[in-house]
């Protein structure tokens, strides 16, 4: 009797065991197709942010030094200089993406010294000088800083290609509890609850949400767009 009660329990353990195992290697090929798809997530938008960021200041560049090509061909010169200087850059984008997507984008510089070349980078495609108002009183995480810095190049991209705005502010403040950035800008603006999945408001919203943050959009037609993003120190 007691080994047909051992036999009966050693049956039941090897089937719990099994069962188990089942379970653990489904929800290992869950968690592997999770992380293969957030990473394609994540190389989309490092791509949409790098490379769309040049291309899109090297089609306006184009677009000017045609417009003066016959009146004013001395201008429209330089704008095709500035153009093939941004063309290069979107060719050396192209040939390190893998690479630049797996390594710091900031490049061992400064948050401050890698927003004020992309603001430079902005003025130069825009004409725009943008109001800044930066204090950051601590040091950040290397993901946050990564992140605050993508969400920012998005966000001016989508200000050059679609806003045709004449001023644009930004505030990226440290507080107690989180860190507040906010890019506002006098353009076109858009209805929020019509127009919120562009691929590049929700590129920033994937990256706000993936740290725990808040994005708040503040927009209207003819009203300009607020960006007001939180994110935790984690």
């Amino acid at each position: 009797f007691f080994l047909v009660n051992a036999l009966m329990a050693e049956r039941a353990s090897r089937q719990r065991l099994t069962e188990a195992n089942r379970q653990l290697r489904d929800y290992a090929l869950r968690v592997e197709n999770l992380a293969m798809e957030q990473e394609r997530n994540r190389i989309a938008r490092d791509i949409h942010d790098s490379l769309g960021h040049s291309l899109t200041a090297l089609n306006l560049q184009l677009e000017t030094a045609l417009k003066l090509f016959h009146h004013q061909p001395n201008k429209a010169q330089q704008f095709l200089q500035e153009a093939k200087k941004l063309g290069s850059t979107a060719l050396q984008d192209v040939r390190q993406s893998v690479a630049a997507m797996r390594t710091d984008p900031l490049q061992q510089q400064s948050l401050e010294a890698a927003i004020a070349a992309l603001l430079k980078d902005f003025t130069t495609t825009t004409g725009i000088q943008p109001i800044t108002s930066i204090q950051l009183s601590r040091s950040l995480p290397p993901d946050v800083r990564t992140s605050l810095y993508r969400i920012l190049q998005e966000a001016l991209t989508n200000i050059t290609k679609h806003a045709h705005a004449t001023e644009t502010r930004l505030s990226l403040h440290t507080l107690p509890e989180a860190i507040a950035l906010q890019i506002a800008d006098n353009g076109n603006g858009f209805y929020p609850t019509q127009n919120s999945s562009g691929f590049g408001l929700q590129g920033i919203r994937e990256r706000t949400h993936a740290l725990g943050g808040t994005l708040i959009i503040h927009s209207a037609p003819n009203q300009g767009t607020t960006l007001d993003i939180t994110l935790p120190y984690m």
